[in-house]
């Protein structure tokens, strides 16, 4: 989200999202209040759960290279004035692409089946958004109800596959065989160790390079290319698009190919990089999560980031959290991490005014100041 015209801009990508964030945690600190334990307490043991010692840190990287995927799809498809809702079936179309790569190509070199399961699980993704976005350029259909369709066709074709075709003969678990250890996106700690480089062991693979990687790529293919200008100029006013030579109808089908690709690359963290293997319900709410990591981070891929590092923060932080305060139980974490949404989504302006007025009073007696 770009500044306001008469917000300056540090208002609004630096102010702003810190004033709500911490009148989340105060809202939140009175709920662990009521429930009869000590909220700073509470706080100092999320805060060390998710960064006090290095497999915490490592845990919550692993959680927030997911959000980054998942919080660039949504902002990308933002910018061209689309919602995209549907980050999570195309998450776990890009599992099935690269689950595939992996079980039948896995006897390829390393070097060769790596980046083909990497670019099949964007393809998996961009294909199962493209159709969202055919419908909406083409036909009309809105894209906030054909993206939610698609996550529950997603989560069906995934369990048909996985009970009926592609699970593991003789066994009742609906989850596929072992990828060959070459299909592994290797973990941080075992490449450290090769350097004789002390890292606490955790699920952080080099996905996260991958999500730094296509973090770059967003804000120069955004802000650094025609191709992102007009995307942009479709999401800004789509009229003035026509009159500028820009076709609307390819512009949002390549923003929806382009969100469903990058949701897609979901697969390679979790599927490559930690489970090794097909299993239902990988994704684990991802895809909503990059709704509000992408308001958040006000759709830039700096501010994505950042927030992507809170929500991973929220989850190993919460986990840790539930298990030394048994009162504040995962529900309540979940509370916690609604809130947060709440105050910096919903209700991101409303400090706006006061902040505003603020200034205008500054303004006002500066050049009071330099009239006397």
């Amino acid at each position: 989200m770009a500044a306001s015209r008469d917000t300056p801009a540090w208002v609004d990508l630096v102010l702003l999202p810190a004033l709500n964030l911490a009148a989340a945690f105060v809202v939140a600190g009175l709920v662990i209040l009521v429930l009869g334990e000590n909220p700073v307490k509470a706080m100092g043991i999320l805060f060390y759960g998710a960064f006090g010692y290095g497999e915490a840190v490592g845990f919550t990287l692993y959680y927030a290279t997911s959000f980054v995927f998942a919080g660039l799809a949504v902002a990308v498809a933002f910018h061209a004035g689309l919602f995209n809702i549907g980050g999570e079936g195309q998450a776990y179309l890009g599992g099935l692409g690269a689950g595939l790569v992996c079980l039948f190509l896995g006897g390829l070199p390393p070097i060769l089946v790596v980046p083909l399961a990497m670019v099949a699980s964007a393809l998996f993704g961009a294909a199962w958004a493209y159709i969202p976005g055919y419908l909406q350029a083409r036909r009309g259909s809105h894209i906030v109800i054909t993206t939610i369709m698609f996550n529950f066709i997603a989560a069906a074709l995934m369990t048909h596959l996985m009970v009926n075709v592609l699970i593991k003969p003789g066994q009742q678990s609906p989850e596929s065989r072992e990828f060959d250890p070459g299909t592994w996106m290797p973990f941080v700690h075992e490449l450290a160790a090769k350097f004789a480089i002390a890292v606490a062991k955790s699920p952080l693979n080099l996905s996260i390079v991958l999500a730094i990687a296509v973090s770059i790529f967003v804000w120069l293919f955004l802000w650094r290319t025609r191709w992102g200008y007009a995307l942009r100029v479709v999401g800004h006013n789509e009229t003035a698009a026509v009159y500028g030579g820009i076709a609307p109808a390819k512009v949002i089908i390549g923003a929806m190919a382009l969100s469903g690709a990058l949701a897609g690359l979901v697969g390679v963290n979790e599927i490559m990089g930690v489970q090794h293997r097909l299993i239902l319900n990988f994704t684990g709410g991802v895809g909503y999560v990059g709704i509000a990591v992408a308001l958040m981070g006000r759709n830039h891929p700096i501010g994505i980031a950042l927030a992507a590092l809170l929500f991973g923060a929220l989850y190993q932080g919460g986990t840790e959290l539930s298990f030394d305060m048994p009162k504040l139980t995962k529900e309540v974490v979940v509370v916690i991490q609604g809130l947060v949404i709440l105050f910096c989504g919903a209700f991101e302006g409303m400090f706006r005014p006061q902040i505003l007025a603020m200034l205008r009073r500054r303004r006002l007696q500066a050049a009071a100041a330099a009239g006397a």
